[in-house]
C-alpha cells in the first residue's frame, strides 16, 4: 500500500478548501492614519507628556539631592583607600559598609516612586491607545474604508485616502485629557490553604 507523502497531503488540503477560496473578495478601500502625529500632536497626548515629564524631573531633582551628600563622602572614602593601598583597615571597612547602606537605603526610597512613573507612563498609552483605535474604526467606517493602516508602514500613499486630519479632529474631541497617574496596584491575594491541611485552632 502506498503511502501519502507530505506533498500529496498538501495537494488534498487545498482540494478540499478549493470551495473556501472560489468566493472572491470585496475590493478592499484603504485608510492611512499617520499616528506618530497623531500620539505627538493630540491635546490629551502634549499635556500628559508634559505632566510627565514634570513628574520626570522632580525624581531627578529628588534623587540628585539625596545622593549629592553622599558624592562627597565616596570621594574621601576613595582617597582613604589609595592611601591604604588598597588595603583599607577594619575601621576603613566599616566606614565603606556604611556608606554602601546609605546607597541601598536611597535607592530604596526612590525605587517606589521610579515604578509609580513607568505605570503612570504605561496608563497615559493606554487610556490615548484604547480610544484612538475607536476613532480610527469610526473615522474610516464614515469614509467608506475597510482596511486602515499606520502610515509609518506604507512607502507611499496618495494624500486623497489619508485620514490623519480628521482622526485627530476626533480624537480631541472624544478625548481632550487624560489622567497621569496610574490606579493603585491590588494587593496580591492570600494564598489558599494546601489540600489536606486544616486551619489553625482559635481559642475560646
Amino acid at each position: 500500500m502506498r503511502t501519502l507523502t507530505h506533498a500529496a497531503v498538501a495537494a488534498l488540503a487545498l482540494t478540499a478548501a478549493a470551495p473556501a477560496f472560489a468566493q472572491a473578495l470585496p475590493d478592499a478601500k484603504i485608510a492611512v492614519v499617520d499616528s506618530d502625529r497623531i500620539l505627538r500632536d493630540c491635546t490629551a497626548c502634549r499635556a500628559a507628556n508634559t505632566q510627565l515629564q514634570a513628574q520626570q524631573t522632580q525624581l531627578e531633582t529628588q534623587a540628585r539631592n539625596a545622593v549629592g551628600p553622599l558624592q562627597t563622602e565616596e570621594a574621601a572614602l576613595r582617597t582613604a583607600v589609595q592611601a591604604a593601598n588598597g588595603n583599607p583597615d577594619a575601621a576603613l571597612q566599616g566606614r565603606i559598609r556604611t556608606f554602601q547602606q546609605k546607597q541601598q537605603q536611597i535607592q530604596q526610597q526612590l525605587q517606589p516612586q521610579e515604578q509609580q512613573l513607568q505605570r503612570n507612563a504605561q496608563y497615559v498609552q493606554q487610556q490615548i491607545g484604547q480610544r484612538l483605535v475607536q476613532v480610527i474604526q469610526t473615522v474610516a467606517q464614515q469614509r467608506g474604508a475597510t482596511l486602515a493602516v499606520s502610515k509609518g508602514s506604507t512607502f507611499y500613499n496618495a494624500p486623497a485616502v489619508e485620514i490623519t486630519d480628521a482622526v485627530l479632529t476626533a480624537l480631541n474631541a472624544a478625548l481632550p485629557n487624560v489622567s497621569v497617574t496610574a490606579p493603585a496596584q491590588a494587593a496580591p491575594a492570600a494564598p489558599a490553604p494546601a489540600a489536606g491541611t486544616r486551619p489553625a485552632p482559635t481559642g475560646r
